[in-house]
């Protein structure tokens, strides 16, 4: 049985070399998915287990990294609970149905993933037989605090006034939508686990517009019910959410294996809030993988270095790799990690 690094740095064991990977590196920035999403919508790639396969193992094939992520987006069950969901380029995601009082939510469903998703659960099993041997693979979701700001809202939102007028004015609405969300992303990732993926990661990308005391009572208690009702069986379970410097200490009592991090808190004062029973996951600046590589070096030896305090440190971005990157300032970014991170 092959002991990947990546699993081992979750799990807080020791690895031979720092394991790297990267949100969103299957994506735009790479000419091989523009080539295929070229020929098709995004959706249908996501809808397509076999295209969403191949765009997968792309970054692992040019990159070299230590883990591979499902390709799919994080609204996929949001779309299965009844939400119309389109993509329309440069304006991101539309979702159709407007959740303003108890009967909006009433209307969605809490939807099973064999019936309404099967394409994510195969694509999968495509993946686990093609990696097989070589790296694990991650699934993911969203949590339910994202995915609600992006059903309320109907989009994406520069300041979230409709979500939080809802968390506000009609606090059991927003609770009633918030449970009902995370019954579905439990539904939808212990199916993702029952077809082979190896860690899950979960996104909460819109946390940081929240207070610290908001986050605790309007988001944290559904996060902690999909944490603790997945049938995890070992698999490890990584947390992020952006901009979440304030909200450490409390994502810190979740049950979780590896807090991940955004860029604006540096690795040891991130390590020194949550402490040595967890590992870290992040957190270059994507945007410095806009500098020459043998600065892109530089800043990975600082990244590593930082990440030396922690439990067990797992190399990634502080978020999404943008488009515009050039594709061999990635490659330089993980030959850095894999040069520097050796271990003695």
């Amino acid at each position: 049985m092959v002991e990947y690094r990546f699993l081992k740095a979750c799990r807080r064991e020791p690895v031979d070399v720092t394991p790297v990977w990267i949100m969103r590196q299957a994506g735009r920035y790479l000419p091989e998915y523009q080539k295929i999403r070229g020929k098709t919508s995004f959706l249908d790639l996501c809808k397509t287990p076999e295209l969403a396969a191949e765009v997968t193992v792309q970054p692992i094939d040019r990159l070299g990294v230590d883990a591979a992520i499902l390709f799919s987006d994080i609204l996929v069950p949001v779309e299965a609970m009844g939400v119309p969901l389109e993509f329309h380029e440069g304006k991101g995601p539309l979702l159709g149905k407007a959740i303003r009082g108890q009967a909006d939510v009433d209307s969605l469903a809490v939807p099973d993933p064999a019936d309404t998703v099967p394409f994510v659960m195969e694509t999968i099993r495509i993946l686990r037989k093609t990696f097989e041997g070589r790296v694990p693979l991650i699934g993911f979701s969203g949590l339910p605090l994202t995915l609600a700001s992006y059903i309320v809202e109907g989009g994406t939102s520069r300041n979230f006034i409709k979500l939080k007028t809802l968390m506000y004015q009609a606090p059991e609405v927003f609770r009633s939508l918030m449970e009902k969300i995370a019954r579905t992303v439990v539904l939808y990732l212990n199916a993702q686990i029952e077809a082979g993926a190896q860690a899950i990661q979960l996104f909460d990308t819109w946390a940081g517009i929240l207070t610290p005391g908001d986050y605790e009572e309007y988001a944290l208690p559904y996060t902690r019910m999909v944490v603790e009702g997945l049938r995890r069986d070992g698999v490890p379970l990584i947390h992020f959410a952006n901009d979440c410097s304030t909200l450490l200490p409390l994502i810190r009592t979740l049950p979780v294996d590896v807090i991940a991090v955004d860029w604006r808190i540096p690795l040891d004062v991130a390590s020194g809030v949550v402490g040595q029973g967890v590992a870290i996951q992040g957190n270059m600046d994507p945007t410095m993988l806009f500098h020459p590589p043998a600065k892109i070096a530089e800043c990975v030896r600082d990244v590593l270095r930082r990440g030396e305090k922690t439990a067990s440190h797992i190399f990634n971005l502080g978020h999404g790799i943008l488009p515009p990157t050039n594709p061999d300032h990635a490659v330089a970014m993980v030959e850095a990690v894999h040069r520097y991170g050796k271990k003695a």
